[in-house]
Protein backbone atom coordinates (compact mmCIF):
# COMPACT_ATOMS: atom_id res chain seq x y z
CA UNK A 1 0.00 0.00 0.00
CA UNK A 2 2.87 2.36 0.87
CA UNK A 3 4.46 1.79 -2.54
CA UNK A 4 1.13 2.52 -4.23
CA UNK A 5 0.81 5.79 -2.28
CA UNK A 6 4.34 6.83 -3.22
CA UNK A 7 3.64 6.15 -6.88
CA UNK A 8 0.44 8.21 -6.72
CA UNK A 9 2.27 11.12 -5.05
CA UNK A 10 5.05 11.00 -7.66
CA UNK A 11 2.51 10.89 -10.49
CA UNK A 12 0.62 13.83 -8.95
CA UNK A 13 3.81 15.90 -8.64
CA UNK A 14 4.79 15.14 -12.27
CA UNK A 15 1.32 16.20 -13.48
CA UNK A 16 1.62 19.36 -11.36
CA UNK A 17 5.02 20.25 -12.87
CA UNK A 18 3.75 19.67 -16.42
CA UNK A 19 0.68 21.80 -15.65
CA UNK A 20 2.81 24.64 -14.24
CA UNK A 21 5.14 24.57 -17.26
CA UNK A 22 2.23 24.69 -19.72
CA UNK A 23 0.67 27.51 -17.67
CA UNK A 24 3.95 29.44 -17.79
CA UNK A 25 4.20 28.88 -21.57
CA UNK A 26 0.77 30.37 -22.16
CA UNK A 27 1.37 33.17 -19.63
CA UNK A 28 4.36 34.30 -21.71
CA UNK A 29 2.21 34.14 -24.84
CA UNK A 30 -0.53 36.16 -23.12
CA UNK A 31 2.03 38.73 -22.03
CA UNK A 32 3.48 39.16 -25.52
CA UNK A 33 0.01 39.41 -27.07
CA UNK A 34 -1.25 41.92 -24.49
CA UNK A 35 1.88 44.08 -24.71
CA UNK A 36 1.45 43.98 -28.48
CA UNK A 37 -2.11 45.28 -28.28
CA UNK A 38 -1.18 47.87 -25.61
CA UNK A 39 1.53 49.19 -27.95
CA UNK A 40 -0.85 49.03 -30.96
CA UNK A 41 0.90 46.22 -32.81
CA UNK A 42 0.41 42.50 -33.32
CA UNK A 43 2.00 40.05 -30.90
CA UNK A 44 3.29 36.62 -32.00
CA UNK A 45 0.93 35.49 -34.78
CA UNK A 46 2.93 33.28 -37.15
CA UNK A 47 3.72 29.98 -35.38
CA UNK A 48 0.56 27.87 -35.15
CA UNK A 49 -2.96 29.29 -35.06
CA UNK A 50 -2.66 32.97 -33.98
CA UNK A 51 0.80 32.29 -32.51
CA UNK A 52 -0.38 29.62 -30.04
CA UNK A 53 2.71 27.47 -30.59
CA UNK A 54 5.18 30.37 -30.22
CA UNK A 55 6.20 29.57 -26.59
CA UNK A 56 7.00 25.97 -27.52
CA UNK A 57 9.11 26.99 -30.53
CA UNK A 58 10.96 29.49 -28.29
CA UNK A 59 11.61 26.74 -25.73
CA UNK A 60 12.93 24.36 -28.41
CA UNK A 61 15.15 27.13 -29.81
CA UNK A 62 16.58 28.02 -26.39
CA UNK A 63 17.23 24.48 -25.22
CA UNK A 64 18.88 23.40 -28.50
CA UNK A 65 21.32 26.34 -28.61
CA UNK A 66 24.92 25.79 -27.54
CA UNK A 67 25.62 26.55 -23.88
CA UNK A 68 28.40 29.13 -23.68
CA UNK A 69 30.01 30.35 -20.48
CA UNK A 70 32.56 33.10 -19.78
CA UNK A 71 36.14 31.87 -19.32
CA UNK A 72 36.58 33.70 -16.01
CA UNK A 73 33.25 32.63 -14.54
CA UNK A 74 32.92 30.30 -11.57
CA UNK A 75 31.65 27.42 -13.67
CA UNK A 76 29.84 25.21 -11.11
CA UNK A 77 27.96 28.09 -9.44
CA UNK A 78 27.24 29.67 -12.83
CA UNK A 79 25.87 26.42 -14.23
CA UNK A 80 23.77 25.27 -11.28
CA UNK A 81 22.20 28.51 -9.98
CA UNK A 82 19.50 28.71 -12.74
CA UNK A 83 18.69 25.02 -12.19
CA UNK A 84 18.30 25.46 -8.42
CA UNK A 85 16.27 28.64 -9.00
CA UNK A 86 13.91 26.72 -11.27
CA UNK A 87 13.61 23.79 -8.81
CA UNK A 88 12.77 26.20 -5.94
CA UNK A 89 10.11 27.96 -8.02
CA UNK A 90 8.49 24.56 -8.71
CA UNK A 91 8.85 23.28 -5.13
CA UNK A 92 6.78 26.13 -3.76
CA UNK A 93 3.77 24.88 -5.78
CA UNK A 94 3.51 21.85 -3.49
CA UNK A 95 1.86 23.93 -0.75
CA UNK A 96 -1.33 24.36 -2.78
CA UNK A 97 -4.10 22.39 -1.01
CA UNK A 98 -4.82 19.60 -3.48
CA UNK A 99 -8.03 17.60 -3.25
CA UNK A 100 -6.67 14.76 -5.35
CA UNK A 101 -3.06 14.25 -4.20
CA UNK A 102 -1.57 12.68 -1.10
CA UNK A 103 0.54 15.75 -0.26
CA UNK A 104 -0.97 17.87 2.49
CA UNK A 105 0.85 20.80 4.05
CA UNK A 106 -0.21 22.01 7.48
CA UNK A 107 2.66 24.52 7.48
CA UNK A 108 2.21 25.74 3.91
CA UNK A 109 2.78 29.45 4.54
CA UNK A 110 6.01 28.73 6.44
CA UNK A 111 7.25 26.59 3.54
CA UNK A 112 6.40 29.41 1.12
CA UNK A 113 8.48 31.91 3.11
CA UNK A 114 11.42 29.45 3.25
CA UNK A 115 11.36 28.86 -0.52
CA UNK A 116 11.13 32.56 -1.42
CA UNK A 117 14.01 33.33 0.97
CA UNK A 118 16.12 30.63 -0.71
CA UNK A 119 15.35 32.13 -4.13
CA UNK A 120 17.39 35.20 -3.20
CA UNK A 121 20.59 33.14 -2.96
CA UNK A 122 20.24 31.78 -6.50
CA UNK A 123 19.99 35.31 -7.91
CA UNK A 124 22.97 36.45 -5.87
CA UNK A 125 25.12 33.47 -6.91
CA UNK A 126 24.05 33.79 -10.58
CA UNK A 127 25.10 37.46 -10.56
CA UNK A 128 28.39 36.85 -8.74
CA UNK A 129 29.53 33.70 -10.58
CA UNK A 130 29.20 35.31 -14.04
CA UNK A 131 32.21 37.47 -13.08
CA UNK A 132 30.81 40.55 -14.82
CA UNK A 133 30.31 43.97 -13.23
CA UNK A 134 26.87 44.34 -14.79
CA UNK A 135 25.62 40.98 -13.53
CA UNK A 136 27.06 41.56 -10.05
CA UNK A 137 25.36 44.95 -9.74
CA UNK A 138 22.09 43.52 -11.07
CA UNK A 139 22.32 40.63 -8.62
CA UNK A 140 22.99 42.98 -5.67
CA UNK A 141 20.05 45.19 -6.62
CA UNK A 142 17.74 42.20 -6.97
CA UNK A 143 18.85 40.76 -3.61
CA UNK A 144 18.40 44.05 -1.73
CA UNK A 145 14.99 44.55 -3.32
CA UNK A 146 13.75 41.00 -2.68
CA UNK A 147 14.90 40.95 0.95
CA UNK A 148 13.27 44.36 1.61
CA UNK A 149 9.90 43.33 0.21
CA UNK A 150 9.96 39.91 1.88
CA UNK A 151 9.61 41.72 5.21
CA UNK A 152 6.34 43.41 4.23
CA UNK A 153 5.09 40.21 2.52
CA UNK A 154 5.73 38.21 5.70
CA UNK A 155 3.90 40.79 7.85
CA UNK A 156 0.90 40.84 5.50
CA UNK A 157 0.88 37.03 5.62
CA UNK A 158 0.95 37.22 9.42
CA UNK A 159 -2.12 39.48 9.39
CA UNK A 160 -4.02 37.00 7.24
CA UNK A 161 -2.79 34.10 9.39
CA UNK A 162 -4.15 35.85 12.49
CA UNK A 163 -7.55 35.97 10.78
CA UNK A 164 -7.61 32.17 10.31
CA UNK A 165 -5.19 31.16 13.12
CA UNK A 166 -3.65 28.44 10.97
CA UNK A 167 -0.71 27.93 8.58
CA UNK A 168 -2.70 25.69 6.24
CA UNK A 169 -3.85 27.37 3.02
CA UNK A 170 -7.01 25.23 2.95
CA UNK A 171 -8.37 27.21 5.91
CA UNK A 172 -8.57 30.37 3.79
CA UNK A 173 -11.38 28.76 1.80
CA UNK A 174 -13.27 27.83 4.98
CA UNK A 175 -13.00 31.33 6.50
CA UNK A 176 -13.86 33.16 3.27
CA UNK A 177 -17.05 31.21 2.67
CA UNK A 178 -19.32 34.20 3.33
CA UNK A 179 -17.09 37.22 2.62
CA UNK A 180 -13.67 37.61 0.99
CA UNK A 181 -10.75 38.93 3.01
CA UNK A 182 -10.09 41.60 0.38
CA UNK A 183 -13.01 43.60 1.83
CA UNK A 184 -11.49 43.45 5.35
CA UNK A 185 -7.94 44.02 4.20
CA UNK A 186 -8.23 46.31 1.20
CA UNK A 187 -5.08 48.41 1.94
CA UNK A 188 -3.13 45.23 2.74
CA UNK A 189 -4.34 43.66 -0.51
CA UNK A 190 -2.89 46.59 -2.50
CA UNK A 191 0.37 46.40 -0.50
CA UNK A 192 0.54 42.65 -1.20
CA UNK A 193 0.04 43.15 -4.92
CA UNK A 194 2.76 45.79 -5.30
CA UNK A 195 5.09 43.81 -3.00
CA UNK A 196 4.50 40.79 -5.25
CA UNK A 197 5.57 42.89 -8.23
CA UNK A 198 8.76 43.87 -6.41
CA UNK A 199 9.36 40.31 -5.17
CA UNK A 200 9.17 38.86 -8.68
CA UNK A 201 11.32 41.66 -10.19
CA UNK A 202 8.52 42.93 -12.42
CA UNK A 203 7.87 46.36 -13.90
CA UNK A 204 7.78 49.02 -12.41
CA UNK A 205 10.29 47.45 -9.98
CA UNK A 206 12.52 45.56 -12.43
CA UNK A 207 15.78 47.18 -11.34
CA UNK A 208 17.74 43.94 -11.70
CA UNK A 209 17.66 44.58 -15.45
CA UNK A 210 17.86 48.31 -16.11
CA UNK A 211 18.81 48.46 -19.79
CA UNK A 212 20.29 51.97 -19.62
CA UNK A 213 22.88 51.12 -16.95
CA UNK A 214 23.00 47.34 -16.39
CA UNK A 215 22.15 45.99 -19.86
CA UNK A 216 20.30 42.83 -18.77
CA UNK A 217 21.21 42.62 -15.09
CA UNK A 218 22.16 39.43 -13.29
CA UNK A 219 21.33 37.18 -16.26
CA UNK A 220 23.41 39.07 -18.83
CA UNK A 221 25.95 36.26 -19.33
CA UNK A 222 23.29 33.54 -19.57
CA UNK A 223 22.09 32.22 -22.90
CA UNK A 224 20.26 29.13 -24.18
CA UNK A 225 19.17 26.71 -21.40
CA UNK A 226 20.38 28.80 -18.43
CA UNK A 227 18.46 31.85 -19.60
CA UNK A 228 15.38 29.70 -20.31
CA UNK A 229 15.44 28.30 -16.75
CA UNK A 230 15.76 31.79 -15.19
CA UNK A 231 12.88 32.93 -17.40
CA UNK A 232 10.73 29.91 -16.43
CA UNK A 233 11.48 30.46 -12.72
CA UNK A 234 10.41 34.12 -12.96
CA UNK A 235 7.13 33.40 -14.72
CA UNK A 236 6.39 30.42 -12.49
CA UNK A 237 6.73 32.70 -9.45
CA UNK A 238 4.43 35.29 -11.11
CA UNK A 239 1.79 32.60 -11.59
CA UNK A 240 2.28 31.40 -8.03
CA UNK A 241 2.01 34.91 -6.57
CA UNK A 242 -1.24 35.39 -8.51
CA UNK A 243 -2.51 32.10 -7.09
CA UNK A 244 -1.54 33.08 -3.54
CA UNK A 245 -3.31 36.43 -3.99
CA UNK A 246 -6.51 34.59 -4.97
CA UNK A 247 -6.15 32.14 -2.06
CA UNK A 248 -5.59 34.79 0.60
CA UNK A 249 -7.83 37.65 -0.53
CA UNK A 250 -10.33 36.36 -3.09
CA UNK A 251 -12.13 33.38 -1.67
CA UNK A 252 -9.58 30.60 -1.24
CA UNK A 253 -9.07 27.41 -3.20
CA UNK A 254 -12.14 25.97 -4.89
CA UNK A 255 -11.67 24.16 -8.18
CA UNK A 256 -14.24 25.77 -10.45
CA UNK A 257 -14.15 28.02 -13.50
CA UNK A 258 -14.53 31.18 -11.39
CA UNK A 259 -11.34 30.33 -9.48
CA UNK A 260 -9.36 30.09 -12.72
CA UNK A 261 -10.91 33.33 -13.97
CA UNK A 262 -9.74 35.11 -10.80
CA UNK A 263 -6.27 33.64 -11.25
CA UNK A 264 -6.17 34.79 -14.88
CA UNK A 265 -7.32 38.28 -13.85
CA UNK A 266 -4.48 38.73 -11.34
CA UNK A 267 -1.93 37.41 -13.87
CA UNK A 268 -3.41 39.87 -16.38
CA UNK A 269 -2.87 42.70 -13.86
CA UNK A 270 0.85 41.81 -13.65
CA UNK A 271 1.08 42.21 -17.43
CA UNK A 272 -1.12 45.31 -17.56
CA UNK A 273 1.12 47.06 -15.02
CA UNK A 274 4.13 46.21 -17.21
CA UNK A 275 2.47 47.71 -20.28
CA UNK A 276 1.35 50.86 -18.48
CA UNK A 277 3.83 52.06 -15.86
CA UNK A 278 7.38 53.35 -16.37
CA UNK A 279 10.26 52.07 -14.21
CA UNK A 280 10.44 53.46 -10.68
CA UNK A 281 13.56 55.02 -9.15
CA UNK A 282 15.66 52.67 -7.00
CA UNK A 283 15.90 54.86 -3.89
CA UNK A 284 12.14 55.45 -4.05
CA UNK A 285 11.60 51.69 -4.23
CA UNK A 286 13.53 51.21 -0.98
CA UNK A 287 11.78 54.19 0.59
CA UNK A 288 8.42 52.62 -0.34
CA UNK A 289 9.37 49.30 1.29
CA UNK A 290 10.77 50.60 4.58
CA UNK A 291 8.89 53.88 5.08
CA UNK A 292 5.45 53.00 3.68
CA UNK A 293 4.72 49.26 3.49
CA UNK A 294 6.52 48.24 6.68
CA UNK A 295 4.65 50.70 8.99
CA UNK A 296 1.32 49.99 7.25
CA UNK A 297 1.67 46.21 7.52
CA UNK A 298 2.87 46.44 11.16
CA UNK A 299 -0.08 48.66 12.11
CA UNK A 300 -2.55 46.34 10.43
CA UNK A 301 -0.92 43.35 12.12
CA UNK A 302 -1.50 44.94 15.54
CA UNK A 303 -5.03 45.93 14.50
CA UNK A 304 -6.02 42.41 13.45
CA UNK A 305 -4.36 40.97 16.56
CA UNK A 306 -6.43 43.30 18.74
CA UNK A 307 -9.54 42.48 16.73
CA UNK A 308 -9.00 38.75 17.20
CA UNK A 309 -8.38 39.06 20.95
CA UNK A 310 -11.34 41.41 21.44
CA UNK A 311 -13.94 39.35 19.54
CA UNK A 312 -12.72 35.77 20.03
Amino acid sequence: MMMNDMMMITLGVIILIIGVLIGVAFLTLLERKLLGYIQIRKGPNKVGLMGVLQPFSDAIKLFTKEIIYPSYSNYMSYYFSPIISFILSLMVWMIIPYYFNMISFNLGLLFFLCCTSMGVFTIMIAGWSSNSSYSLLGGLRAVAQTISYEVSLALILLSSMIMIMDLNLMMFFVYQNLIWFMFFMYPLMLCWFSSSLAETNRTPFDFAEGESELVSGFNIEYSSGGFALIFLAEYSSILFMSLLFVLIFMGGYNLNLFFYLKLSLISFLFIWVRGTLPRYRYDKLMYLAWKSYLPVSLNFLLFFLGLKIFFF
